[in-house]
């Protein structure tokens, strides 16, 4: 009997493997996996933003909409709970974080007006750990959507979709933007000055007319 139980075993093991059952298994993870790393990067912008609201509110303290809607945005942004597995969900959620980053944009060009602001060591060190941050969110999110399409491509792909069919594996939603390559680009955080523009060249005067006869 225990023969007959070894060999069983190994037959199922040699099935599941060969059904892609085992694949699936590893690329669910591995998704699940991507997505807590792209969870996480957005939060650690969120947690930046207060000291960031902070820092600027201490030298602009009159640029109120601005500071403001950055507060607002990130406090939305935190309070969706999302689905990954849910479309509308994730809808929801890049489109809350979007709001994020477009606040932080605007924030960005306020900080522009503030040369002393600009010049403060502690407004330059969260500079570099939000310039760092949305890096690491592209990265995070760059690695969901391979993630998703691989365990996708599974579910769909023959004869691995009829295992998909019978454990109840779906297609996952991906992050899907009308302009994708400008929602990934993150937003510009260098607050160093920027280059004047050269002095316009003034134009040569005519040459003298000839003397006449």
């Amino acid at each position: 009997m225990r023969v007959v139980r070894v060999a069983l075993l190994a037959v199922a093991s040699l099935f599941l493997s060969a059904c892609g059952y085992n694949t699936l298994q590893v690329q669910d993870e591995a998704v699940k996996s991507a997505w807590a790393e792209v969870v996480n990067q957005y939060q650690r912008r969120a947690d930046l933003i207060p000291n960031l609201v902070n820092t600027v509110k201490g030298f602009a303290a009159q640029e109120q909409a601005v500071l403001v809607g950055v507060t607002e945005a990130r406090a939305k942004a935190t309070q969706i709970q999302v689905n990954a597995d849910d479309p509308e969900s994730l809808k929801q959620f890049q489109a809350a974080q979007g709001e994020v980053s477009s606040a932080l944009s605007r924030l960005m060009v306020v900080v522009e007006r503030y040369p002393e602001l600009k010049s403060d060591q502690n407004f330059r060190d969260l500079q570099a750990q939000l310039e760092g941050t949305e890096n690491r969110i592209t990265v995070a999110r760059n690695r969901y959507i391979q993630a998703v399409q691989d365990f996708n491509i599974t579910v769909r792909r023959f004869p691995t979709n009829l295992t998909a069919m019978i454990f109840g594996y779906k297609v996952k939603p991906n992050f899907t933007v009308e302009n994708e390559a400008a929602i990934a680009k993150p937003p510009t955080v260098d607050f160093s000055a920027p280059t004047p523009a050269p002095a316009p060249q003034a134009a040569p005067e005519p040459a003298p007319a000839p003397a006449g006869n």
